[in-house]
């Protein structure tokens, strides 16, 4: 009789071994290793009934694909229009950010609107679920909802109330039976998933999957998960702040480069449809070291105030914080400003801070940073109704970025009457009407520009 066979699976990255090892041969990683016991196969493989065969891609109708409208404009955005028959979404992001909340809303409207929806708590119990849904609203009738781990049993249930759409919340907390190891392990979240999806797919129903995340905030269990899926989803932002974003990492039906703006409020979460105007609500006016910046969030311009401040340092080494920006970066622009530009930075603690708990990774903004740490420095406010768009060098020279004309619009659209921007840019943008388009070359031109000497 043929015996168990004994590996062990890295739960990072997926990979095997034959043995247990401390490091993990592939990713690298300590003591990621974790035992896994299938069982001996009956007898040999058969070729399966209904096998399909190879047909030529000309011949293969390309329509388009129909999907399930999303009552939630910022959500059905990111999605590339609406949730796709079959498919597969992967929602992650970290503890009490939001993600049960904005499912059981999507569930909630989907439900309303005569779809059957089929919500599988595995962490919460249906008591739990029920009171968060009446915080948020009226329950509909057709929200059926399944506290449940056993994937069996899930799958029951779909076959039997073949749902429009089903939500798994967490596919962590799921387990098959007849599988070993407990929930959450390499195996079970990998095997679960799989069959979820491979029932979801036959059904051509749509499957979302609320997803853990570890530590440094990737998803928890196998990198494989992400590749089984159609749609990986991450929600950010901070959770001492108001302001959600939904970001697609990765969507095999529409665009990676969409973002959905969301404020957590007493009674759910609600779509910010102007984020700028959101981020700048309480921008205090004529006070230095204030700068707005023009940031792209996928296709969308979003203007947002960075503040910095510095002050003499009372300590031998001096401090740079930063907060919603790159701290290399601060650095970085801390040295040019003051090799480059003369400022006396050398004895000041520099801090710099993204209002509305958003994060700045894209070089645009460095130049709104490198405006704000200035005025701070010489005590003199930046005029309000100022936009700032480029990168900097090592050299202080401003550098263009994309999207200007974008940029640029959204800005006028807001009200601003200035923007200050790279002279490198080979096509001059569009002027709007009323917006005076400021082209500087380096950080000395626009302090100059911006009467900060």
């Amino acid at each position: 009789m043929a015996k168990a066979k004994i590996t062990y699976v890295c739960s990072k990255c997926g990979a095997s071994s034959l043995g247990w090892l401390g490091k993990c041969p592939q990713c690298g990683d300590w003591n990621t290793l974790v035992q896994q016991i299938s069982s001996p196969t009956a007898g040999p493989v058969r070729a399966r009934a209904g096998r399909s065969t190879a047909v030529s891609l000309a011949s293969v109708a390309a329509g388009a694909e129909e999907r399930l409208p999303v009552p939630m404009g910022e959500v059905e955005r990111v999605l590339g229009g609406g949730l796709v028959p079959g498919s597969v979404v992967l929602l992650s992001g970290e503890p009490g950010i939001g993600k049960s909340t904005l499912v059981l809303q999507l569930a909630m409207l989907l439900a309303t609107d005569s779809a059957r929806v089929l919500y599988v708590s595995g962490e919460e119990s249906a008591r739990q679920v029920s009171l968060r849904a009446r915080r948020i609203g009226e329950t509909p009738a057709e929200l059926y909802l399944l506290a449940e781990t056993s994937v069996e049993a899930i799958l029951e249930e779909m076959a039997a109330l073949q749902p429009t759409l089903t939500v798994v919340d967490s596919i962590q907390s799921v387990r098959i039976e007849e599988k070993t190891g407990s929930a959450g392990s390499v195996v079970q979240v990998r095997d679960s998933a799989s069959l979820l999806a491979r029932a979801a797919k036959e059904a051509e129903s749509p499957l979302i999957l609320i997803g853990h995340v570890t530590k440094s905030g990737a998803i928890a269990g196998p990198r494989v998960l992400e590749h089984m899926v159609d749609t990986v989803l991450y929600m950010e932002g901070d959770r001492y702040h108001a302001h959600r974003m939904l970001r697609s990492v990765k969507n095999r039906f529409g665009s990676t480069n969409e973002v959905g703006v969301f404020e957590m409020t007493q009674a759910g979460l609600e779509e910010v449809t102007n984020p700028s105007e959101a981020f700048l609500a309480e921008r205090l006016v004529g006070a230095s070291g204030s700068a707005v910046s023009v940031t792209m969030e996928g296709t969308r311009p979003i203007l947002v105030e960075v503040q910095a401040l510095t002050s003499r340092s009372a300590l031998e080494n001096v401090r740079r914080t930063a907060n919603g920006f790159d701290y290399p970066r601060l650095l970085l622009l801390a040295a040019v400003l003051s090799k480059r530009v003369g400022l006396p930075l050398g004895q000041q603690d520099v801090f710099v801070n993204v209002v509305g708990g958003l994060h700045l990774n894209e070089p645009a903004a460095d130049l709104a940073v490198a405006m704000a740490i200035a005025s701070s420095a010489v005590d003199k406010p930046l005029a309000a109704d100022v936009a700032l768009v480029g990168e900097v060098g090592l050299s202080g020279e401003v550098r263009s970025v994309g999207h200007i004309e974008r940029r640029v619009q959204e800005a006028s659209r807001l009200g601003f009457k200035a923007c200050v921007l790279p002279r490198s840019f080979g096509k001059s943008p569009r002027s709007p009407q009323g917006m005076e388009l400021v082209p500087v070359r380096s950080l000395r031109d626009a302090m100059q520009a911006l009467d900060l000497r």
